[in-house]
Formats: C-alpha cells, sequence, structure tokens
C-alpha cells in the first residue's frame, strides 16, 4: 500500500489544494482532496482486468467550485435538503440559508463542508489511511453549536472503501454527513447508467413534493417503481430517500451492477437511509475530467444518510445530537466483479 501527496490546484485566494492517493497492491486506487474531502478518482478493474476511474469529477479546482453536483464531496453539517431552511430545536427556530433555488436549503448551505479546506493526516498501511478534519463554529450558515468532525478514509487490499464518521458538540444540534460520490461502474465516461442494476434493503421510502421535501408520509414499497428488493435496472429518475432495514449496526444494505464492465459495487452502513439519485440533474455546462461532458443519467449516488428533513418530522428517525455526545457512523464501498 502506498499513498501519495501531490499539489491538485489552487483556490482563487491562492491557497493550495492538496491530493493524495492511496493504491493498493493490485493497484486499485482512490484520490481524495482536502478540498471538500473530495474523493475524485476510484480506480478498480473490470472483469478482464482493465482499469478505469469509476466516479464522475473535474480536472481542477475550478470545476469543483462551479460545475456544481457537490461531485463527491463530504457535505453537511446537515445533508441533504431542510424545508424552508427552518428548524425547531428545543423550542428555538434556526434558520438556514435557502440555497436550494431560493426555497430550501440543500447539503449545509453557502459554504457547506464541500468548499473547505480540511486539515489532513496521511497514514500508509494496509489499509491506507487519510483523516481529515474540521470545525464549524457556533452559528456558522445558521447551525447551532461549534462542532468538531474528524471523517477517516481507508482503502487496503480488500478493495473496500470505509469512512467513518466521528464528530462531537458542545450545544445541542443536528448533524447529518454523507459523501455525495456519482459513481458510473462503466467508467465516469462510459456512458448512462439507466441498465445497471440496484438493490437496497428497504421497504419504506419517503415520498417528496415537487420540491424534493419528503411529505412526511412513509410508504411501502411494493407494488411501486421504489422496490429494489430484487436486482434490477435504475430506469428512473430518482432523487429519493429509502428507509432502510436497519438495526443500528454497520451492515449490507445496497449492491450495485454494472452488466456492462462486470464491476459490482456493495454499500455497507449503520445509517438509517440512502439517498437514491440517479444524476436526473447532471446537465451543467463545466465538462468532466478529460472534456466529457455532463449528461442526465451518466451516474448514480448511493448517500447514505438520516431521511431528508428529519428535524420537522418528528416521525422520522432523530438527527439531534445532543452536547458532548459523539457522533460515530460508517460507511463501506466496497469494488469488486461478478
Amino acid at each position: 500500500m502506498s499513498i501519495t501527496k501531490y499539489l491538485f490546484g489552487k483556490l482563487p485566494c491562492g491557497s493550495p489544494v492538496t491530493a493524495y492517493k492511496l493504491t493498493n497492491q493490485a493497484g486499485a486506487s482512490v484520490k481524495i482532496l482536502d478540498l471538500g474531502g473530495i474523493i475524485a478518482e476510484i480506480n478498480i478493474p473490470d472483469r478482464d482486468g482493465r482499469f478505469a476511474d469509476c466516479v464522475m469529477g473535474f480536472a481542477d479546482v475550478d470545476g469543483y467550485l462551479n460545475g456544481g453536483g457537490y461531485h463527491g464531496a463530504l457535505v453537511g453539517r446537515y445533508a441533504n435538503r431542510i424545508c424552508a431552511g427552518k428548524f425547531i430545536l428545543d423550542g428555538k427556530e434556526y434558520t438556514l440559508a435557502k440555497n436550494d433555488n431560493g426555497i430550501n436549503h440543500l447539503h449545509g448551505g453557502d459554504v457547506g463542508y464541500n468548499r473547505k479546506i480540511w486539515v489532513t493526516e496521511a497514514i500508509s498501511g494496509d489499509p491506507d489511511t487519510l483523516k481529515l478534519s474540521i470545525v464549524s463554529e457556533d452559528g456558522e450558515e445558521g447551525y447551532p453549536g461549534r462542532l468538531e468532525l474528524t471523517v477517516t478514509y481507508t482503502f487496503g487490499s480488500d478493495n473496500k472503501l470505509v469512512i467513518h464518521y466521528d464528530a462531537v458538540c458542545d450545544k445541542r444540534t443536528i448533524a447529518n454527513f454523507t459523501n455525495h460520490a456519482y459513481f458510473n461502474l462503466g467508467g465516469y465516461d462510459s456512458g448512462d447508467i439507466l441498465a445497471d442494476l440496484l438493490y437496497v434493503d428497504a421497504d419504506r421510502y419517503t415520498p417528496v413534493d415537487n420540491n424534493l421535501i419528503p411529505t412526511g408520509e412513509v410508504k411501502d414499497v411494493a407494488g411501486t417503481e421504489f422496490d429494489f428488493r430484487t436486482l434490477r435496472p435504475i430506469a428512473g429518475p430518482y432523487d429519493h430517500n429509502f428507509c432502510l432495514n436497519a438495526d443500528g449496526t454497520v451492515k449490507y444494505i445496497a449492491v450495485l451492477r454494472c452488466p456492462r464492465s462486470g464491476r459490482m459495487m456493495k454499500v455497507y452502513t449503520d445509517m438509517p437511509g440512502v439517498q437514491v439519485y440517479n444524476a436526473v440533474m447532471m446537465d451543467g455546462p463545466v465538462p468532466f475530467k478529460g472534456g466529457y461532458p455532463q449528461k442526465k443519467f451518466g451516474a448514480v449516488c448511493l448517500e447514505t444518510q438520516f431521511w431528508p428533513d428529519s428535524p420537522n418530522h418528528a416521525n422520522f428517525p432523530s438527527c439531534v445530537l445532543d452536547a458532548g455526545e459523539r457522533y460515530c457512523r460508517t460507511t463501506i464501498y466496497e469494488f469488486g466483479t461478478y
């Protein structure tokens, strides 16, 4: 195993952005930036041993700042949407940025974790480890409490990318972190993923309104287009939270298979939900690596999380983090072939 470190580019203010590449003995690798903890590349072999980069991303810093989509980034303090940018905690109303079409709050606000430089520590071994830390001050983007967050990425010879979140806050707050990688197991430049096959261990999902805010209902997937309890194509469109059959432990919850390449990705988590988004809005003007254009349905996100807008729904799993309580959550993406 090895970790290589190099300059990826610079922010407009001149601050450097550093890339870290974690490579195992078989040549599979993951590239992560200290900007936003962005997963910029995942290079894995297909059924014939040919390597391809299987996450969407940009060639430079400007792309990640202006290309939209939160590609590959860590997002928080609250991943996904909060209705009208407001929530009530302990009788006090908190107001957040309406950075989602001027209507709702999305992925942490105007300057979320995806746009910040994280403090990093790289540790070579098997697995390789990259620790990224950040402090979110009390009142930042409207959230209460000074929150300290460390996200640890590990990648080893088993081709498992493990993401562990560890946070603590000095005030009662809400917390919900995820990674927003867009996967195309045929290779990021291989075309759409509509024929790729998905399984999700979820008996229920949360319906949404026209602005993608949950209605508060929790419905059965049986007999609907949201039933992925057997492998079937992601023929979409999808931008929905699936209520996992979770028990609080890290368990197998999903698999994505690409018939074109024979690659597959298993997902494990201890979170109560996963947002399945098959890039129905991925059509921005900024091209990806190699000049490849953004195209709808060109990838799929499997974002493990608390359910969207959960601070405003008492019947949803609670995302409240008490003062001094540790937030410890893990998600694993395991790559292989079939």
